[in-house]
């Protein structure tokens, strides 16, 4: 690969920066080009998970983000409307014990900060705002990125990270259109301040109900409330993150359910909804020196808390794979491909395995419940599910 010519990533989101750290710290050249004016990411929570913080510590930026955020004891199930804790996961130093890192819970704004700070930490110009990719054409010698400001970038080879609209894999392989889930999710993100102290706990929590469940768990050092809310409903199809919605229409759509969940919904600064889609994993991403990243070959629903950490693990693995294959950068790519494909794919249909499990009929009543946590969330059935996301290593899985 010419040392002359930088690698060009589509797209500054979580995936992208991650791709270019990544990158950087092999030594190899990198411009990135973000379609909007500012860096910023939505003011919502994610969950890092043990492969994620392993990830994060291989870009030398697990500490910082650690120092930013939270690392819940436990996460437990509740159940709708009496509110009956069980157990599901215990965090903290178990986690670390286990796995070797523990799971964090992070603010989004954080996580992409510290990234991109790493990536200007090495190269202080490496990201060009402003700068929508529109598409691209490839030739022997490499690529060259058209933008929709009428310029262009040339590079080997063009990572698309530019998320579950992408232009690039659009090009790629057409634009396939994905299917409405039936269910809407609300977000919002709480001071704990406005809550009551038995809301305020290091705990995250998944109530879990006939039709719907609600995730909440601690940001910043419990200074924020992440709450994330789905519901079964056909009416919205709307899949944009930022379309605001009533406290009054979240209430009606949780009505019925804990007074608990009803304090966060009243005293929420703000709400917003959106609608989940249905993608199925791509059975390729890759075209001679163009390939994918992150949201724009794997979007998933939100029901496994691996959508970042895939981005993430996505470039360190990319970075290993052309530092591998520098001569060849088709092959580097397609040796990147092979060794994601398997394991995403698994991440993506087991969120949507999940679904039914969140959202089961047999959630209605408190024995009804009792039986049905035992069956699909005892220690087993757990383990099974959880337990292969959580010991995978980027920085050491085969390639």
């Amino acid at each position: 690969m010419s040392q002359s010519q930088p690698i060009l990533i589509a797209g500054g989101g979580i995936g992208g920066a991650a791709a270019a750290l990544a990158l950087l710290k092999k030594g190899f050249d990198v411009e990135v080009y973000e379609q909007a004016p500012a860096l910023t990411e939505v003011g919502a929570g994610v969950q890092i998970s043990p492969n994620g913080s392993r990830a994060l510590d291989s870009l030398g930026v697990f500490q910082r983000l650690s120092e930013l955020s939270c690392k819940p004891e436990k996460k437990q199930f509740r159940l709708w409307n009496t509110g009956r804790a069980w157990p599901m996961f215990d965090l903290g130093d178990t986690a670390r014990t286990t796995y070797g890192y523990p799971y964090l819970t992070v603010y989004r704004p954080d996580l992409l900060d510290v990234l991109i700070d790493g990536v200007r930490a090495i190269k202080p110009d490496a990201v060009h705002l402003g700068k929508r990719a529109t598409g691209f054409a490839q030739d022997a010698d490499g690529v060259t990125l058209s933008l929709e400001d009428g310029s262009t970038a040339r590079g080997p080879i063009l990572i698309g990270a530019d998320g579950v609209r992408s232009r690039i894999r659009e090009q790629m392989w057409g634009g396939a259109k994905p299917a409405f889930s039936g269910m809407v999710t609300w977000r919002g993100v709480i001071p704990m301040e406005l809550l009551p102290e038995r809301l305020r706990a290091m705990v995250g929590n998944t109530w879990i109900g006939p039709g719907g469940h609600v995730v909440t768990y601690p940001l910043r050092n419990a200074k924020l409330l992440n709450f994330v809310a789905t519901i079964d409903r056909h009416d919205w199809q709307q899949e944009a993150w930022n379309i605001e919605g009533t406290s009054e229409e979240c209430a009606n759509d949780f009505k019925g359910w804990h007074p608990d969940l009803h304090t966060i919904i009243k005293v929420a600064p703000k709400l917003f909804k959106w609608a989940l889609m249905v993608r199925d994993p791509m059975p390729a991403w890759t075209q001679d020196r163009v390939s994918l990243l992150g949201d724009a070959c794997h979007p998933t629903l939100p029901f496994l808390a691996q959508g970042a950490v895939m981005s993430i693990e996505d470039g360190v693995v990319l970075a290993r794979c052309l530092d591998a294959d520098r001569a060849d950068p088709q092959a580097a790519l397609l040796r990147y491909e092979q060794a994601r494909i398997e394991r995403t794919s698994r991440m993506v249909l087991g969120a949507r395995d999940n679904t039914d499990r969140f959202h089961s009929s047999e959630l209605s009543t408190e024995e009804g419940a009792q039986l049905y946590l035992e069956r699909e969330w005892g220690r087993a059935p757990i383990h099974d599910r959880y337990h292969w996301l959580y010991t995978y290593k980027a920085d050491e899985a085969a390639i």
